[in-house]
């Protein structure tokens, strides 16, 4: 029953922000619109950008859902990158009425997901520190999200498959490569350690 809710209050702020702006839009006009007492809006989520945040975040899952490995996540942005365009009347008016700040947080935790389960297992048996691997995983999802951001800011006219092929020639076995490095890294200042 609880994600029924959700996914009603999710469908009425789409269906509402085809034709009014996010700014224009009430808690009431979705809890009319959806069937759903404003006591219920409030007990999932605490204003309209909360539901805003959670509707990015769940369509960004929909969209992964098992594209989180390193021979995937290329197809997994791909697919980021159509649930995107797909909600794009929803997207480009969350986009002109929240901060950039606000979009950049939402897409920051869709792909730091995605990077950091690459990163995970492409440590398996590695030494590499927790600290190490997240800041591959950052490093990596402020490019991403930089991307799509202009992308969007651009009306989503880009052929977004294009330039996933050619941020896959740019970054293909670079996420390796910096684990190797710091691996490396880490063996030698042990070795340092050990040897005074």
């Amino acid at each position: 029953m609880q994600n029924t809710t959700k996914l009603a209050l999710e469908a009425s702020l789409k269906k509402l922000l085809l034709h009014k702006p996010l700014d224009k839009i009430t808690i009431n006009d979705i809890t009319t619109d959806c069937g759903i007492s404003r006591m219920a809006f409030y007990y999932h989520f605490k204003d309209i950008y909360d539901l805003v945040e959670w509707v990015c975040v769940e369509d960004g899952k929909r969209a992964l859902q098992d594209k989180k490995t390193y021979d995937t996540w290329q197809e997994g942005m791909c697919q980021i990158f159509e649930a995107v365009l797909e909600n794009k009347p929803f997207i480009m008016n969350v986009y002109r009425c929240v901060s950039r700040d606000k979009i950049e947080s939402y897409l920051y935790k869709l792909t730091f997901g995605l990077i950091a389960d690459v990163v995970e297992e492409k440590c398996v048996g590695s030494s590499v520190a927790e600290e190490d691997k997240a800041f591959i995983a950052e490093f990596y999802k402020y490019g991403f999200v930089g991307m799509m951001l202009d992308w969007i800011a651009q009306g989503m006219k880009a052929d977004y498959k294009e330039m996933m092929d050619r941020l896959s020639i740019a970054v293909h076995g670079n996420i390796a490569n910096s684990i190797q490095n710091f691996e490396q890294q880490q063996k030698s200042q042990s070795y340092i350690h050990t040897t005074i």
